[in-house]
């Protein structure tokens, strides 16, 4: 089953490597960019797959999803102090994120560009991250949860 999470892991960074996410950012992209982006798109996928999954699975996924971030941050190099410290503010910043994104149905355009102002510093474009987000939402709700373990999807919205 650890491959199948493995899938969903890499779907999710896939999405997140789209290069039209980064130019509106004001500055050049950092790490901490990102896993903000990773995160978005993690906390709409459990959004989307919560009810359908049970969640001793999602339980999993979520601490796999998670274990991949550690490892990535142990592969920049951060000691064993700094990482437990990173990856506690990491998980309270998801734990946040995901109690906001839970709700995105029901706001507004500007509650919505609210949300993504507190995430992010260095935006230009913040209808941009709307709109992406929204399509994003769009594609999750026509797509299947094995369509995740299955491999890298073909995400175009």
């Amino acid at each position: 089953m650890t491959n199948n999470y493995l899938n969903i892991y890499n779907n999710l960074v896939n999405l997140t490597r789209n290069k039209n996410l980064y130019q509106n950012l004001s500055e050049k992209d950092t790490f901490s960019d990102r896993l903000t982006i990773l995160l978005f798109h993690f906390c709409f996928f459990l959004k989307r797959f919560k009810n359908e999954i049970n969640k001793d699975e999602m339980q999993k996924i979520h601490d796999f999803f998670f274990r991949q971030i550690e490892l990535s941050i142990r592969e920049i190099g951060y000691g064993d102090a700094s990482i437990n410290k990173k990856m506690k503010n990491y998980v309270n910043f998801f734990y946040d994120l995901l109690s906001k994104i839970d709700k995105w149905d029901d706001y507004q355009k500007y509650h919505k560009s609210t949300i993504i102002e507190n995430y992010f510093v260095n935006l230009k474009d913040i209808t941009f991250y709307i709109n992406y987000f929204d399509k994003y939402w769009d594609f999750l709700l026509k797509s299947s949860f094995n369509s995740f373990l299955k491999g890298v999807i073909n995400a175009k919205f």
